[in-house]
């Protein structure tokens, strides 16, 4: 593995403690991506270069969650099952995210958080059968955004797809060119594609 792929897999990893503290329950970012602290007077210090894999934001939907669940109310409690997935997928407790995650899709089935976290935790336990059906219903909440097309993307990769992980990663390349997420996989695949084997 080269230097620069190792880098990125580290990435990954450490992002992996990437399912992260979120503000509300349609925020995946803190899934993927811690968000850097600030104290008074002191600002965030940027990330060196966007990790693989994406966040999935959907849309503000006014002051209640697509399942109708008041704002606020889904994950911002420690121990709920959203919040529990997160840390046990940040903690690389894969089958723990996952029995978590489908509490939360089955508690609140219009989570596009929970959803994700589905995936991605069915993503590192190699059920893939079952991640594309967790992806199809995030895509049946918020449509085919480039995020969730980005995640997807890299699900394929996972699985040594590369002809479906560069299609999809394509398709959300054009519909969010500057996303980094996005250009990092493409730079991702092509390298695991030399190498002949999929990204671990």
């Amino acid at each position: 593995m080269g230097v620069r792929a190792s880098r990125v897999v580290v990435a990954t990893v450490a992002c992996l403690t990437w399912l992260t503290g979120c503000e509300t329950s349609t925020k995946l970012g803190d899934l993927i991506q811690s968000k850097p602290e600030t104290t008074q007077g002191i600002a965030p210090v940027a990330e060196a270069e966007p990790a693989t894999t994406g966040t999935v934001r959907s849309p503000p939907v006014g002051d209640l969650q697509p399942d109708a669940v008041p704002k606020g109310l889904l994950g911002n409690d420690p121990n709920d099952d959203l919040n529990l997935g997160k840390k046990h997928f940040r903690a690389a407790n894969f089958g723990l995210a996952e029995k978590y995650f489908r509490r939360a899709v089955e508690q609140h089935p219009r989570d596009l958080e929970s959803w994700v976290g589905l995936a991605a935790s069915y993503d590192r336990l190699r059920r893939f059968d079952m991640a594309d059906r967790a992806y199809d219903q995030a895509t049946k909440i918020a449509g085919p955004t480039a995020e969730l097309l980005n995640n997807w993307g890299y699900s394929y990769m996972l699985r040594g797809d590369y002809p479906r992980a560069r299609q999809t990663l394509l398709q959300a390349q054009a519909q969010d060119p500057a996303n980094p997420y996005v250009r990092n996989n493409l730079e991702l695949l092509e390298a695991s594609f030399r190498k002949g084997r999929a990204v671990q």
